[in-house]
């Protein structure tokens, strides 16, 4: 597996919109896109830190993991994810190793990325992620 940096953090939160003051108004950073993923019942916002993004993960639905993991553990960071340079590898090389995979397979993600997750069982408790470019 090819990691070539962390591609963002992923901060669950209760509202995007009250989030955003401490965001911008206080450590200066910019939203540069917000976005709803309809499938993971989620709505996003990006900043960018050097070559690293924070993500804001707003629940649309009660139902969504991510408002189950605000009810379950409050708001904060809810994954960290890797840049890869194949998904499907990764995951591949990943289950080869012994860890538990949430996706077996890449899917659509925020940003038009292909994504999968690793089980934090598997992973020191730590909801991973895996992003690839499909550009690349």
């Amino acid at each position: 597996m090819n990691i070539s940096h962390i591609e963002h953090l992923g901060i669950a939160v209760k509202s995007i919109e009250d989030s955003l003051p401490y965001y911008e108004g206080v450590l200066g950073l910019k939203c540069y896109n917000i976005e709803v993923v309809e499938d993971q019942k989620v709505k996003t916002a990006f900043f960018k830190v050097g070559q690293t993004k924070i993500e804001l993960l707003e629940p649309t639905s009660p139902d969504s993991t991510i408002a189950k993991f605000i009810e379950k553990k409050g708001e904060g960071i809810h994954h960290i994810a890797f840049s890869v340079d194949s998904v499907a590898a990764s995951l591949a090389e990943a289950e080869s190793k012994g860890v538990q995979l949430i996706d077996k397979a890449p899917r659509a993600g925020a940003e038009g990325l292909n994504i999968a997750f690793l089980h934090p069982k598997s992973t020191c408790s730590v909801l991973t992620e895996f992003c690839e470019h499909p550009s690349k």
